[in-house]
């Protein structure tokens, strides 16, 4: 009777042996490339990426409103003083005009009539048929009708000037750098058409971040290289421009500042071109660490972020993470002002395959024969 109890605890025990998880496998030795942290030095400079424009861009628009009939500017044209640029429908202009010239018309002949009825009631005191008071009546009317004449003659200008306003006319010489109404369509009195650069100096306009703006003061001088050679300026020989002119308030998109700066009058840059700028001196800072970017990982500091590396422990082989605090970028180096000291050993490939304590070996870079 003992023999199945015994035999039903042997099968219980090798299921649960069964069950049981198998023991985790223990984390592969890998191999890292080190570098030992130094010390080196850093060139700080403030250089900005901007963009060639003109002293000078109109956005032109008629002055009176009407339909567009024609409009020979193209972008990219360039054109000269008292050009043709565009031109609306003036049939209702030169309806007006005419209007206004008849009232002028009308109000010349009750001027002259009111002036011949002056002469003759004149003529009648001289004689001694009417008083003095038919003479001051007489008088106030001839003023008051050549008071209406000079308004209808004002009137008839303004017209006359409206009907010439529907010709759009370049005011200077320059190139065509946007078109904003085309043939067909009614555009109101000031609606830009033609956006026009005039010809003359040129202007290279930055984007400056908000910690950066009190360094920047009207007529302090900059280098400008362009990206690549144009016109007779070379993209290896820098040109000095001056800061001319500083936002006075941030772009509500971007939140930073535009800064623009006048290049030299005999510069012949082209519009559009990329420039960059390079503000004040260069500042040299001595004994930084500087880490290849591949070093750096992300670390959880409770509830902030930061930047972290691996550090090797050559008695035990093994790496421990450490954060550091990141001061900038030099190049493709990263500048750490805190978390390091010269001498130690640090991992700089593979960085997020490691885990704390992990065993390591140090890579060796081997020759093909």
């Amino acid at each position: 009777m003992k023999t199945p109890h015994f035999v039903l605890i042997v099968i219980a025990s090798l299921t649960l042996v069964a069950c049981s998880r198998p023991p985790a496998p223990e984390e592969p030795i890998r191999s890292v490339k080190l570098v030992t942290v130094g010390t080196g030095q850093v060139v700080a400079r403030s250089e900005y990426a901007g963009e060639v424009r003109a002293r000078t861009e109109s956005r032109l628009g008629f002055r009176v409103g009407g339909k567009l009939v024609q409009r020979p500017a193209e972008v990219g044209q360039r054109v000269k003083a008292g050009q043709l640029l565009a031109q609306l429908d003036a049939q209702d202009l030169a309806l007006s005009s005419q209007a206004a010239q008849a009232q002028v018309s009308a109000a010349q002949t009750q001027r002259d009539l009111a002036a011949a009825d002056l002469k003759r009631y004149q003529d009648l005191q001289a004689q001694g048929f009417v008083s003095g008071a038919e003479i001051e009546r007489r008088m106030a009317t001839l003023q008051s009708a050549e008071a209406t004449l000079r308004q209808a003659r004002a009137q008839g200008a303004v017209q006359g000037n409206q009907a010439g306003y529907a010709r759009l006319l370049a005011d200077g010489a320059g190139v065509v750098l946007a078109v904003d109404a085309e043939v067909g369509q009614v555009v109101a009195a000031g609606t830009p058409v033609v956006r026009v650069a005039r010809d003359g100096a040129r202007d290279v306009v930055i984007a400056v971040p908000e910690d950066r703006v009190a360094q920047m003061r009207p007529g302090a001088t900059a280098q400008v290289r362009l990206w690549a050679g144009a016109g007779t300026v070379s993209s290896a020989a820098p040109m000095e421009a001056t800061v001319r002119e500083v936002a006075a308030s941030a772009d509500p998109a971007t939140r930073t500042y535009q800064v623009k700066l006048s290049l030299p009058d005999q510069a012949a840059v082209p519009l559009g071109a990329t420039a960059y700028v390079t503000l004040g001196s260069q500042t040299a800072a001595k004994d930084v660490i500087k880490l290849p970017t591949s070093a750096l990982m992300r670390s959880d500091q409770g509830d902030r972020q930061g930047s972290a590396v691996w550090v090797y422990d050559a008695a035990a082989s093994t790496v421990q993470p450490r954060p550091v605090q990141v001061a900038g970028a030099d190049g493709n180096e990263m500048v750490i002002v805190a978390g390091l000291k010269p001498g130690e050993e640090v991992v700089v490939t593979g960085v997020h395959v490691l885990s704390p304590g992990q065993k390591v070996t140090r890579f060796t870079a081997t020759t093909a024969q």
